[in-house]
């Protein structure tokens, strides 16, 4: 088996988790848990582990597969390991911006941003369908590339280790140097933020780099106070209905759609209708620097 970096963080994260709370009780922000959203996240994390553990073994397939499919093996060299965690960020983020711009990545990550409530237990809402819904498909390259699976593997857990912490309103700012390179909690909380300033941006694991690189990072702008959760939300805590909500959305608008445009509710961005009764997060987002222009004129 590989090494699973997360199965050995699980008592931290839990560790941590308990600490936020006390601290947020004992300095009077004690809103940010609610019992039913962090029974939620809890449970949704708890599926989410079950679903890893049943899917691994086929995911680690996948990856041994593409990576005997051409002659190139680098091996467990030591530095292969930096390289490997880099580019598996760069994977990260190619497919978490896939995760919000393509509706079926996104009906597996949707679970994710869907609590309004930002704090520690937030990050263990990871998905139970990321198999289901081929995202796995981002790290093929990587094994096609000549990195062991084992490698791949061990760094997408201790990506996914890293981005535990950033997932708190405790902390405000990191040092200058550390905000510029590194994902912080400030760059993400940008990220689950429903205000259409921030909507698809920071798409980063651990280096923000990329967001920067590829024109998709925005700056947290302390007068525009951060609302979290999805831009319908939900107004629910019953679990199944968080988790599965949008592959059943899927199913409906493909059945009730005109055969010309049933393919596009799978492919196209989440939002996306063939009338226009529905928006976008670049729709949204257009219409309101178009509103800021005006206002500035």
């Amino acid at each position: 088996m590989p090494f699973d970096p997360v199965a050995y963080a699980i008592p931290v994260f839990v560790a941590l988790i308990v600490a936020e709370l006390m601290w947020s009780r004992k300095t009077g922000a004690g809103h940010a848990y609610e019992w039913r959203d962090t029974g939620t996240s809890l449970a949704i994390g708890l599926g989410s582990t079950i679903a890893a553990a049943a899917t691994g073994g086929l995911t680690a397939a996948m990856l041994v597969w593409a990576h005997g499919l051409l002659p190139l093996s680098i091996g467990w060299a030591w530095w292969a390991w930096p390289l490997c965690f880099v580019l598996d960020d760069l994977a990260y983020y190619a497919f978490h911006r896939s995760a919000h711009r393509v509706r079926w990545f996104w009906a597996s990550h949707v679970n994710h941003h869907s609590s309004q409530n930002y704090n520690l237990s937030t990050a263990l809402r990871q998905s139970w369908t990321g198999f289901i819904a081929l995202s796995f498909i981002f790290r093929l390259p990587l094994a096609l590339a000549g990195f062991e699976p084992g490698m791949i593997l061990a760094c997408a857990g201790l990506n996914l280790v890293y981005q535990f912490w950033i997932h708190t309103e405790t902390v405000k700012r990191m040092p200058r140097w550390f905000e510029a390179v590194m994902n912080t909690p400030s760059h993400h909380r940008v990220h689950h933020a429903v205000n259409a300033r921030y909507l698809d941006r920071n798409f980063a694991g651990t280096f923000i780099i990329w967001d920067k690189l590829f024109g998709t990072f925005a700056p947290e702008d302390d007068e525009d106070r951060i609302r979290y959760g999805i831009v319908s939300q939900l107004g629910s805590f019953n679990l199944l209905h968080v988790v599965f909500h949008e592959w059943l959305g899927i199913v409906r608008d493909v059945w009730r759609a005109p055969w010309r445009h049933k393919l596009s509710y799978i492919w196209r961005a989440p939002g996306w209708s063939h009338d226009d009764s529905r928006e976008t997060s670049e729709m949204i987002r257009a219409r309101w620097e178009a509103s800021r222009g005006k206002r500035h004129r």
